[in-house]
This record gives C-alpha cells, structure tokens and sequence, in this order.
C-alpha cells in the first residue's frame, strides 16, 4: 500500500522538515511532516486508494486538496472519538492520530461489495423507490433494515465522548471570512482605521491562493509580509483553523474553531473546538471560488484530480502527484498547474477543450516543454486503483481517441465562487456568462465582498477589490478610512482570466461520467431524471440525492444544474440553483452542543431548601428540572419502608413538605380577574379578596392543560400556582395569550417560581402547629377557613398563608421570600415539636394525593379531557372559557372514553404496578386493553395496594372486577374498580 515518502520532493513546500510526524491508516504507519494534511502525507507515501465510493464501492482517489474534497474521507480516532467522514484534506496532520479508510469490505484494497458495479442499472436514480416497494405493501419494512445497514459511509460509536466542546460569545466591528488575498487587504484596510477587525480563515495559515505558489516565490514573500502587518495591529484578531459556518439575522455567524493541532486535554478543561456565536457590525466576505471537476467517462479514478489540487500538493505540500501528467481543461486558470508541474520534473501534456488559446500561454508552455492540444478532451481515463493511461481525442468527435500512458489526471472545469455564506440570508446568486459560474446577487446590509467570491479571479484586480471592501465596511462600523491601492505580488502566468464553459464530455466510452463524486451521481442519473419529470433543480436534488452529501455539492452543483438545463434547453439562470443553507461544512453536534450536555444539558433546579434536605437526611430524586427530597432518614432506609412512615405521619399527626417547585404567577392589572376568567374553566372573575380556588385550564384543543390554584390578594391582584411539571408551559401560555390573543387586556404577569420557598403543612395537627409558629396571627377556621388566604410579616419577613390540601387532611401552604425560606421551616420544625412534626418528602406526598384523588401530572398528560377528569361539573355553564368549544367534540363526549377510575387490588400477596393495561375479567389479554394505570401506591390506611387509572366507561364500571396486566414481568393482578376517592370522599378532615 505505502512505498515510503515515494512521491516526496527532496526540497520545497510549506512543512517543516525539522518535526517528523507519523499516524496510522488501517493500522500501518505512515510518515510525514508538520505543515502536512493526513491527504498530503498519505499521497506523499503512495496512498492511491483513499476510500470506496458510496453506492458502487468504486475505488476513488483524492481529488482536491481542500474543504471541497468528496473522496479522501476518513474515520478517525477510536472508542468515544471516533468520528466518521472527515476529509483527509482539511486534518492537520498531528502525531498519533489513528484513521481508517471508508467504505470497504472486509477491506478498501480488496471489497466485496464492488460488485455493486454489476448490479448499477438497478442502482441508478430513486432505486430504492422503484426496487424495494413491492410485491406487498409491506416489503419495505422487510427490506428497510437491509438498505440502512448498507446506507452511509463511516460508521460513528455509541460510546460517550471524552472531549470538551464548548460555545462563546464574541463581537467585533468588522468580520473579514476568508485570509487570501482578497481578504488579507480587507483586513489590513479595516485593521488600519482603528475598528475592531476579526479575520477568519478555515485553513491552518493564512494566504488562500497563494499558499499554493512555489514557497520561494513572490507569492511566499507577500503572505508574510501581510502577516506581520497583521500581527502588529492590536484592534486585529486572527481566527485560523476557523470556518463560518453560518450566516444569520443581524450580521450574525456561527465560527467553529478547530484545537486538535493543540492535542487538548479535557482533563484540563482545555476545548477540542470552541463554537462562536459572533455578532459582527460589518462582514466582508472574501471566501474566494473553488474549481470544479470535468465530467467525462471514468473521471473518478485515484490518480484524477483537480489541477489546483495537484498544484497545492506539489507546491504547498512538496509532493509529486504522478510522474507523467495529462492536463484538460476549458480555462487559462489550469496552465499555472502545468507549468509548475513541469517545471518539477513531470511529463506534461495539456488537453484544451477550446480551440484557440492565448499565445503568451502557448509561449510559456513551450519554454516548459508541455505538449499542448488545443480543441482536444479527455475521453475516457483506463485504470482500477490508480490511473494507468487516459484516451485523447478532438471534442466534439465521436471516435474513440488516442490512448496515452500517464499516472495523474488534473482537470479544471472553471471556477465557483464561493456564494454559500452570502446566500444564507436569501438572496439568490446570479449567473455570469463570462466567468460560466454564479456570483451573490448582492448583499444584505452591511455586508460586503471582494475578490473570488464576486467573481474577480485576477490577482491584482482582487486584493485592490479587497481594501476597498476593507474600507466600506469600516466606515459602515463608524471608522472611516481611504484604502490605499496596495501592490500584488508578480507571478508567472497570472493574468485575465478566460474560459469556455463545457459542462460535458460526450464519447464514445462506456464508464460512468460522474457529476456528484461523494454521492455516485452520474449524468445519466441526471438524464433519468429529467425523463421522469424531476426536472427542478431542487427535486432533481432530492430525487438523485446529488449534493446531499457532506461536501454538499460544492464541486457538482453547477455542473448538474448546467446538464439539466441543457436536457430541459434553458438557459444556465433559468434553471436557477439549489438553497444554500447553513451549515457551510459538517459541523460536530459536540461542538454545537459546547458544554451543554448531561446535567449542564438543561440546568438542574434546586429548591432553596435543598441544601437544608441534604444536611437532615434528605434523598433527593430528579422531579423534571428539579432535584427534590424524595424521602428523609428518620423514616427509613429506602424509599419503600419510609414513604409509608412519612404518609402514617400526616395521616395521623403533623408534617412539612417542601413545594417550592411549585409553578408561582404574580398576575396584576385591572383587566386581571377577566384574564383568569378566560383562562380557567371555572369563574374567577367574583372571587372574594382573601380567598382562593383551584382551578382547571384547557388547550385550544379543548383538553386539560393543567390544574392549580389561584389566589386572590387585591382588587387587581392574583397569585396563581401551576403544577411544577408544567409552570414553564402555563407562563409562556400566559404570555402568549396577553400579547397575540388578547393584547387589549391590561394585565401583567410575572413568574415568581425562583422568588417565593413553598411549604406544606398537612395533617390533623397543622392548625396547632401553624398556631405555634405564628402566635400574632390567627389561623383559626374562622379566621382562614378552607380556600382562604392571609398575609402578615413574621419578624419582618412577609409570609403568605393558604388553607389548601393535596394530601386530603387538614393542609396550608406557607410562602415565604427565598432567602428566608430555611429560617421558617426551621422555626416551624423547631416550634412545633412536641406535636411531631417532621419532613415528608415527594413519595409520600404523591402517595398521599393518590389516597385522596388528586389528579396530577400522570394524569394531565394533555391528553384527558375535563370529563375524563371528574371534573366537567365544575365548568362554567354560561362563560367563554378556552377550550369550550372543543371541549364538546362528540369523540371527547363518548361515554366509551378512558375516564379516571380508582383501582383496588384484590390479591394481597400481589401489588398494583404503574402502566399496567387493564381488562374487564372475561376480556382476551391482548392489545391495548381497556385503559391503563396512571399512578399507583401502597396505602397504609387501607392496607393494600390502590392505584388511579384511566378506564374505558370509567365509573360506570364501578364495582367491576378487571384484570391487570403487565406484560414486562408477565404478572397478571385481579382487582376492582372503585371510586378514586379513597379515604374522606365526603371532606370531613379536608374542612376540620
């Protein structure tokens, strides 16, 4: 596979000799340098064969040597690193990096799955819409596992990822995308006026074009001239390794920085890659154009590249691609490739599709003693893993050609301008005849662009574009400056641009013409569907999946749309182009994700009790976003044995919850009884001052939202509070409904959640236990009857008292600010003492409710209706209310419906499980039965297992034995429908 640094020149390039590198491909070493990429070091030792073509598992070489590269994708690292499909050509080589090639089994030098080229005539266009719908409705899901397996190219892990990402924010005055030419004037021009100026380069160093020029050259000398310009300004920052991903509202873009030269250590805390999210008063875009390819017969060998490719290896990289070169282009910009080429030693033939080519070209290929073809094309390239030989012929020419011994192919099809970024905003690229490519079709404010990108492909032409575009961005970010015209570097050969643009070779040859290289499309897939009617570049996009791979379509999308528009006889911009969308280039979902992942994915939430929960023997448990007491110490050792002595405790005396996770809404205005009203079902708009009420919200879709209750402390005043499962939901509801439904209400509300600790005290000694602790205040039944409310100060810390229960006993809620929240729980604990009074956490809470027959977040799955509920009688008869209408579907009417039922088991030596799915006692135990268990508890004051759950008929079934089954552990409970109200059904603790 490797013949050593083989192809190595002895001399030249941009790596340092001085630092040797290695890394391993498919477990063998391979050598190379700094300044080197992993494609760069595996051509340098002979690496012909990168990787196997998606569909065919043709064998396929590098063909470019940057971001654009379809071909040289690899998978690297190993265990939680690996990552699949990363180009070869944009890795900095780095020691001990562990890479695979693609696509191959049991390997890419010798793969099976290559007879996929026998079978291409049923692979061709929308295959597996054709091949894999019949003969029955169902195949595809016979087939879908097959086709999935098969599907893709590198293959991820499952494994965690040992690295650190993480996302910055960051803003300058002017952003300057791309460090060539264009854009090291634009930044030097900006950088001069005293702006703020970010310059973001993809690249490992700064220079663009001209880091493919001899290293010696004029070219070298102008880079690091710039450079040290640029270093030297202390308003100038300078991004490499650096893509802009994506460009959004506001000047905008998301810029993905690249670390791993830096091997970090997340151990260290130090990122892999940093996202940043850059706001940007001015962009300069100066991202300059990419060449692309000529479709001709078998023009994916290893060994056919780009002629800028070949170019960048031999001068950049210090390597020689092959030792006899054939060149076929239809522009000048190729002969700069076949003059550096030969003057490296390489045999070098040009293949010209035009017919006429400017002398001062002709004149400089004869002084390199290049053959030179002009009005000939390449018309098929013979070869398996490597190019042996390429046929020659006129274009136009129906004959077969002359055969001619070579081991490298540079093509170069013209040139286009990089327009993704500056097209992410919507606004269409337009077509240049003279150039045969797309340019932007302007530029949103305060953006602008210079160089490649606008179509100027004359060196001169643009760095003086590039200061100029410097200097209006400046001057829009409040610097003003004049850009002085700066001085191009003199280089061989640079000069007007001229092409004839030639979107296909036609001849006699029988292999495949590929147009997306990445995704095995061919022009007759673009052929195909044309005659299928898939005629829209967009459909024909989808229908071929040309350019839906990783490049996306960077070197095949203009070429495609020029064939289909032939096919379709209009013109190149009638045809029009695909959306360019964000992003740019593959983006790791670890980068995006930075350091929000596990419990920083979504902020874990604490009570401002739970430092207290933790030093009492607090168990805490995850309750949504909360962490929450889920049992305390002195009741047992594991959840089983204390919920049950923490609900005997209220049951039978006094204790204290922490329900600070409640869902707390500060409604004020004069419009705010009207707003409750509208939003709850029940009537709200005559609720005394000092009173509460629970009530119940609907969607628009007439079902249950959620439940709580409301608390009236003025005139214009509420408190509401939500179940803590969906306060966030009912807070943006709320919002919503004041700003887009009913803006005319003068109302505003305010979540309180983080504001107020919440405590329940419950149980048949609470009054004296709140009597206890606020001795000034009376909290008698005359005083605070049930649903009635109080405010008063507790040594000068407002309190905020409610006589409401969740567990069925005699209950209150305390409020009080969160940070004297510890203070009064532990004067309440301290106070009252001698009653008993200890902590409860939330299993015994939910325990409790289910006792009584509280419906909660089990049951409000926003899925059950009112009716469903038990709870349509407390509905408004007469007031809107939303949700009313659909409330009255005749499907959330039918008496079949699941409705909540209590469950009591009939077996005592088998217990009731959450889920289980429910049977009347004579049904078949099959599918999705009658119903289900919601919640379930062991009930301590009926001593046996008892559950809510929702039935079909519900209570109409009532008395009625079923069967619950629960088919996980294949257990099968005989049990009893009864009321859900099972202890106090007529209130005589809840009103004591």
């Amino acid at each position: 596979m490797m013949k050593g640094n083989s192809h190595r020149l002895p001399q030249g390039g941009r790596i340092d000799r001085s630092r040797p590198l290695s890394f391993t491909l498919d477990g063998a070493r391979i050598n190379g340098f700094a300044g080197d990429t992993l494609a760069s070091a595996m051509l340098a030792n002979g690496v012909a064969l990168v990787g196997r073509s998606f569909k065919y598992h043709r064998p396929r070489g590098l063909m470019a040597a940057g971001i654009e590269e379809p071909n040289g994708l690899l998978t690297l690292g190993e265990g939680g690193r690996q990552e699949p499909n990363i180009p070869s050509t944009m890795t900095e080589l780095v020691e001990g990096i562990v890479a695979r090639r693609q696509n191959g089994w049991p390997s890419v030098e010798f793969d099976l799955m290559a007879v996929n080229s026998l079978a291409a005539p049923l692979l061709t266009a929308g295959f597996y819409y054709k091949t894999f719908m019949g003969p029955t409705r169902g195949s595809w899901m016979f087939y879908e596992p097959y086709i999935r397996k098969a599907a893709g190219l590198g293959e991820g892990t499952y494994a965690p990822d040992p690295d650190r990402y993480e996302t910055r924010h960051d803003f300058t005055d002017v952003l300057v995308v791309g460090g060539g030419p264009a854009g090291l004037a634009a930044a030097l021009t900006a950088g001069r006026s005293g702006a703020r100026v970010v310059l973001a380069e993809q690249d490992s160093d700064l220079g663009g074009s001209l880091l493919s020029e001899p290293s010696e050259g004029a070219g070298a000398s102008w880079i690091e001239d710039r450079k040290a310009e640029l270093q030297a300004l202390p308003n100038l920052r300078i991004f490499t390794r650096s893509t802009v991903f994506g460009v959004y509202d506001g000047n905008t873009v998301g810029l993905i920085e690249r670390r791993d030269h830096l091997s970090p250590d997340p151990k260290k805390g130090e990122a892999r890659q940093i996202v940043t999210i850059l706001r940007a008063r001015a962009i300069v875009f100066t991202t300059g154009a990419i060449e692309r390819p000529l479709v001709f017969s078998n023009n994916d060998r290893p060994g056919v590249m780009l002629a800028s490719a070949a170019r960048t290896y031999l001068n950049r990289f210090a390597v020689a691609p092959g030792k006899r070169a054939i060149i076929a282009t239809n522009n000048d910009s190729a002969y700069r490739a076949a003059f550096d080429l030969a003057a490296a030693g390489l045999k070098v033939t040009i293949a010209d599709l035009r017919g006429e080519i400017a002398p001062g070209l002709q004149a400089i290929a004869a002084r390199h003693g290049i053959e030179l073809r002009p009005g000939n094309a390449i018309l098929d390239v013979e070869g398996g893993k490597s190019v042996r030989a390429a046929r020659l012929g006129p274009v136009g020419r129906a004959d077969s050609g002359e055969l001619r011994p070579c081991d490298l192919v540079c093509m170069s099809g013209g040139w286009s301008p990089t327009v993704h970024l500056t097209s992410h905003g919507g606004i269409k690229p337009v077509y240049r005849e003279d150039i045969a490519a797309f340019v932007p079709g302007g530029f949103a404010k305060g953006q602008f662009g210079a160089g490649a990108v606008v179509g100027t492909l004359a060196l001169d032409a643009a760095i003086g574009e590039g200061a100029e575009a410097g200097a209006k961005a400046a001057s829009h970010a409040g610097h003003a400056i004049s850009a002085a015209k700066p001085v191009a570097p003199a280089i061989e050969g640079e000069g007007a641009y001229a092409i004839a643009a030639q979107w296909e070779v036609k001849s006699s040859a029988h292999g495949k013409a590929f147009v997306d290289f990445q995704n095995d499309v061919t022009v007759k897939d673009i052929a195909q569907a044309h005659q299928e009617g898939y005629q829209s570049v967009e459909h024909l996009k989808r229908y071929t999946t040309l350019g839906m791979g990783t490049d996306q379509g960077k070197t095949s999308n203009i070429n495609a749309l020029a064939i289909m528009a032939g096919l379709r006889d209009v013109t190149i911009p009638e045809a029009g182009t695909t959306t360019f969308r964000p992003p740019y280039s593959p983006v790791a979902l670890g980068a995006i994700a930075g350091r929000s992942v596990g419990h920083h994915f979504r902020p874990v939430r604490l009570s401002p009790l739970h430092d207290w929960h933790l030093a009492n023997g607090g168990r805490m448990t995850p309750a949504g976003p909360w962490l929450r007491a889920w049992y305390y110490d002195w009741a047992g050792k594991d959840a089983a044995e204390a919920y049950v002595k923490e609900m005997d405790l209220v049951r039978h005396g006094v204790g204290i919850a922490d329900v600070s996770t409640l869902g707390k809404i500060d409604v004020q205005g004069p419009d705010a009884a009207e707003f409750l009203n509208r939003i709850y079902v029940n009537g709200f708009a005559k609720l005394p001052v000092g009173k509460a009420r629970y009530g119940v919200m609907l969607n628009d879709d007439g079902l249950v939202l959620d439940d709580g209750t409301t608390t009236r402390l003025s005139e214009t005043r509420f408190f509401m509070t939500t179940t803590t499962a969906q306060a966030g939901e009912v807070m943006s509801w709320v919002e919503f409904l004041l700003q887009a439904a009913w803006p005319e209400l003068k109302v505003h509300v305010a979540s309180l959640t983080d504001e107020w600790a919440a405590m329940a005290v419950s149980g048949p000694k609470a009054r004296q236990a709140l009597a206890l602790a606020f001795p000034r205040t009376e909290v008698g039944d005359n005083r605070l009857p049930y649903m009635g409310a109080l405010e008063f100060t507790h040594d000068g810390v407002p309190v905020r008292l409610i006589r409401l229960s969740f567990s069925g006993e005699l209950a209150y809620e305390v409020y009080t600010p969160a940070d004297h929240g510890v203070a009064l729980w532990e004067h309440i604990l301290k106070v009252a003492a001698p009653l008993g009074i200890k902590p409860y956490g939330l299993e015994a809470l939910a325990s409790l409710r289910i006792e009584k027959g509280h419906v909660a977040g089990l049951e409000l799955d926003h899925r059950t209706s009112l009716d469903d509920l038990g709870l349509g009688k407390m509905a408004g008869k007469e007031k809107a209310y939303i949700g009313r209408e659909l409330r009255f579907r005749p499907l959330l009417q039918a008496p079949e419906r699941w409705s909540l039922v209590g469950i009591e088991c009939l077996e005592s030596d088998k217990r009731l499980r959450g889920g289980s799915i429910l049977f009347l006692k004579d049904d078949k135990i099959e599918g999705h039965g009658r119903g289900y268990i919601t919640s379930v508890t062991w009930s301590n004051e009926l001593k046996k297992y008892i559950a809510l759950g929702l039935f079909s008929g519900g209570l109409r079934h009532e008395g009625a034995e079923i069967l619950c089954a629960y088919p996980v552990k294949n257990e099968q409970v005989r049990a009893r429908i009864v009321s859900p109200h099972f202890i106090d059904p007529k209130g005589e603790r809840l009103y004591a």
